[in-house]
């Protein structure tokens, strides 16, 4: 099994950037503490600071669906789906 590679584009909304990057910040430790976590590391923008982008690599498939039904993750769904002007999410796979 291939390891998955997740680039997560998001947008906050005009005024919602701290909220956004505080909830951001609080699902880091308990992804990272997760089995399948190869890596997961929110970067910002240097250029707007309402773009926010997750880098992530997980062990395979399985590892990446126990992250998006964990309770931290739909947590963090949860807290900032009114924070958000968009999300993108990328599924890579390394070439």
């Amino acid at each position: 099994m291939q390891p998955i590679t997740i680039t997560a584009i998001l947008k906050a909304k005009e005024g919602k950037e701290g909220e956004l990057r505080a909830e951001l910040q609080n699902v880091l430790a308990p992804s990272r503490a997760e089995e399948g976590c190869m890596e997961y590391t929110l970067h910002e923008s240097a250029e707007d600071e309402r773009v926010f982008v997750f880098y992530e690599t997980w062990k395979d498939a399985e590892a990446l669906q126990q992250h998006i039904d964990s309770a931290h993750y739909q947590a963090y769904r949860k807290n900032t789906a009114d924070l958000m002007e968009s999300r993108q999410v990328l599924k890579l796979r390394k070439l």
